[in-house]
């Protein structure tokens, strides 16, 4: 059986792996602490993305690797160019697909759906992170020394996701609590399943067709954070909930305080204006499409609402 390698354990690196082992593939997933999802065919192993002897050892006889990495939201700068770097030089030394977790941070602010073949225009430090990371592998795939795939996602909605609905604004909706969302609650936005982004990344990987661009993974019809409130609110039996929005000056003053909101400056333009992504192509390519969208609401509040318990 194949060996695939996945470096990563948070909700996609997880989703990744089950969604591998059902299918009777042998998974290893690498993460710092060493846990991870529990599955007979998966197999959990501690280690350092970072460090390029260990990845390599770990990389070698792999058929793919999958980059599902989330480092520290304020450490991005830090943290992520020596992971790709390592995680690039072992796809090309070990022969892997090398498949890539990404996001839209990229493309920098943009007028209108946003779509692969937008150019990668980030101006702030994260945007231009991402950018760095994809542009690297793909001069090495154009130099023929590795086959590399990017699924890119918007925010996520999902067990565990880190998401700007997530740990603020859950919590508030099964107290009834109102609640303050970053930019304009009324704007457009697209939101990415957890494990809709697995099944990409996925596919991508095993499709040659895949190799070589970037994907986007299929979302479900935008839903303004108003309206996703909302329907998280129903979700959970809770009446309407109160939302406010969040200015850029009001982000930049709670910054001051709280280094993660700080960093929200550089994106308030995802939230400030309407943000979508357009996903025809892989649906096409691949023969998916979203999970219904009351499923993605249900596994989202599901871990808030044993928590409750």
């Amino acid at each position: 059986m194949a060996k695939h390698l996945i470096f990563g354990a948070g909700p996609i690196g997880t989703a990744t792996a089950l969604h591998l082992a059902r299918k009777g593939e042998q998974i290893v997933v690498v993460s710092r602490s060493g846990q991870g999802p529990s599955h007979e065919n998966v197999h959990l192993v501690p280690g350092d993305a970072s460090d390029p002897t260990t990845v390599a050892a770990l990389a070698d006889g792999a058929t793919a690797i999958y980059n599902c990495l989330n480092p520290a939201y304020t450490r991005w700068a830090i943290d992520w160019p020596p992971m790709a770097t390592a995680l690039l030089d072992a796809a090309i030394s070990s022969g892997a697909v090398y498949a890539i977790c990404s996001n839209l941070y990229g493309y920098g602010p943009v007028d209108g759906p946003i779509g692969t073949d937008a150019p990668l225009n980030a101006t702030g430090t994260k945007g231009r992170v991402r950018a760095a990371m994809w542009a690297d592998a793909l001069a090495a795939h154009s130099r023929g020394e590795v086959r590399v795939t990017e699924v890119r996602s918007s925010d996520y909605l999902g067990a565990n996701a880190e998401s700007h609905l997530g740990t603020r604004i859950v919590p508030n909706i099964l107290k009834g609590k109102g609640v303050r969302v970053v930019g304009d609650p009324d704007a457009a936005h697209s939101w990415t399943f957890t494990e809709d982004a697995a099944r990409t990344l996925v596919a991508a990987a095993a499709s040659p067709q895949a190799w070589g661009r970037a994907w986007h993974t299929p979302s479900n019809p935008p839903k303004s954070q108003r309206e996703a409130i909302a329907d998280l609110a129903s979700a959970a039996g809770v009446d309407d909930i109160p939302v406010k929005g969040m200015s850029r000056s009001m982000v930049s003053t709670i910054g001051l305080l709280v280094p993660t909101v700080r960093e929200l400056r550089e994106t308030y333009y995802q939230f400030g204006s309407p943000f979508i992504m357009k996903d025809s192509e892989t649906r096409s390519a691949f023969d998916l499409e979203p999970t219904d969208w009351r499923v993605v609401l249900d596994r989202h509040i599901a871990p808030f609402l044993a928590a409750s318990i």
